[in-house]
């Protein structure tokens, strides 16, 4: 069976930078995971943002590639389903734990697809205040070859793959990808099943535009849809739908408060999470953030 290769760098520094950008999920041992959810089609699990994969006829193509230590990891993973080689890699946005093995699977020959925004800021030094980073730009190799700027569609291994871009969301460069014949929605990073999200005000995210993200998802999806989060288990529709009734709330008490002139550290007082933050906040982004998030943001 044909295996992958590709040269790991900087392996020392993108593990460290995975503690930052992990969104939580650190892991003593890390192992790629693989859920098969139709015939052709699954995603892995591993550390950062979850993988989909398609597989069939026309090749292998996978929806965001993890930390480039990881590559080796992931295309074990693949092999372990076919021997095809990965054609094509589409960012869901700019982050490293989503687009941190692109320079490996572009060395390797995969067309790098994403919204013009992906492109844009791993082409520029960037800044994460939340992190307090400094993300240098990215090499040419990894960077998106081809780009978009609202939709885009991909017919391959029998299905229609439809990308569509969602502003100012998690960032300013988020793509939702829906598989049509299998019924398939990929939401990247604009859901977190782990509890509150992450909303990157730096590079453009908001929370109105987050909402706005997951709407635009639930009226893709049905009942029956098997929804890949950007972090976390495989959801449901319902999942979903619960999860933008949450955040509607506590995004309307917040709004309230700082229309009566409420400050940031007044309205954090107030905790208008408290009754989500049992369930949502232990995770990554703890109840103050998602306020500070949401405040910054309206």
């Amino acid at each position: 069976m044909m295996k992958r290769t590709g040269s790991i760098l900087g392996l020392a520094l993108m593990f460290a930078a995975s503690s930052a950008l992990s969104h939580g999920e650190k892991r003593p041992e890390i192992k790629i995971k693989t859920q098969q959810l139709s015939d052709g089609l699954y995603v892995l699990f591993g550390q950062g943002g979850n993988i989909g994969l398609s597989v069939g006829d026309d090749g292998v193509y996978i929806i965001d590639d993890q930390y480039a230590p990881l590559t080796e990891k992931i295309n074990r993973a693949i092999d372990d389903i076919t021997d095809q080689p990965v054609k094509f890699v589409i960012n869901t946005h700019w982050h490293g734990d989503h687009t941190g093995g692109n320079e490996n699977f572009g060395k390797a020959g995969a067309t790098i697809v994403a919204h013009d925004n992906v492109r844009k800021r791993m082409a520029s030094d960037q800044v994460m205040a939340f992190f307090d980073r400094e993300v240098p730009a990215s090499p040419d190799v990894a960077l998106p070859l081809v780009t978009f700027d609202s939709e885009l569609s991909l017919h391959l291994n029998d299905d229609n793959m439809r990308v569509y871009h969602v502003a100012r969301a998690h960032t300013d460069g988020d793509a939702i990808i829906y598989f049509e014949k299998d019924n398939v929605l990929h939401m990247g990073d604009t859901y977190f099943n782990i509890g509150y999200p992450f909303i990157d005000t730096d590079s453009g995210g908001s929370i109105n535009g987050f909402i706005a993200a997951l709407e635009r998802g639930l009226a893709l999806a049905d009942g029956d849809t098997q929804i890949i989060p950007g972090h976390g288990p495989m959801a449901t529709h319902a999942d979903m739908k619960a999860y933008v009734a949450m955040l509607k709330d506590i995004r309307d008490k917040v709004a309230n408060l700082k229309e009566k002139g409420k400050s940031l550290e007044q309205v954090i007082q107030a905790k208008p999470s408290a009754e989500y933050d049992e369930k949502n906040g232990q995770a990554f982004i703890k109840p103050d953030q998602i306020i500070t998030f949401i405040y910054k943001s309206l």
